[in-house]
């Protein structure tokens, strides 16, 4: 898991314990899925997606700021499957550069090989939000 260079305190895995609501964004060039969860509960619950691109994108994103008012945002970064870094990959870790330029935010970034895929055999309507809730479930699972 990568961290988007903003000051944080550190708890014993890295994330701080004052960081307790997480946005998770499943980034995609057409549309964009979003989930919410905290900390506590160690669970997300998907919010649906962003069908915009460029600056639209990122004025959606802020109402939902505004709205879920999380501590921290996880995005989604692909890879192939065996781990090397592709178009797709490069374009994620820009979109969470930009997320923390924009919101001062902390960003996480989490391997999302597979969750679309894994949304779509659960049979969600909406894979891309299901799989930025399986993104942030992952990250969830991953701190104390």
């Amino acid at each position: 898991m990568n961290t988007v260079a903003v000051p944080i305190a550190i708890g014993t895995n890295g994330i701080s314990p004052a960081l307790k609501t997480f946005l998770a964004l499943d980034f995609g060039l057409k549309r964009t899925g979003v989930a919410v969860g905290n900390r506590m509960l160690r669970s997300a619950q998907p919010q649906g997606s962003i069908h915009a691109e460029g600056d639209a994108r990122f004025v959606k994103i802020a109402a939902l700021l505004a709205e879920w008012q999380p501590d921290a945002l996880v995005i989604g970064v692909p890879f192939h499957p065996d781990g090397v870094a592709h178009e797709n990959t490069q374009r994620a870790r820009r979109f969470g550069r930009q997320l923390a330029g924009r919101f001062n935010l902390p960003v996480f970034e989490v391997d999302e090989r597979y969750t679309t895929t894994e949304a779509l055999s659960m049979g969600a309507k909406d894979a891309d939000a299901a799989a930025a809730c399986i993104i942030l479930e992952q990250f969830l699972r991953s701190i104390d």
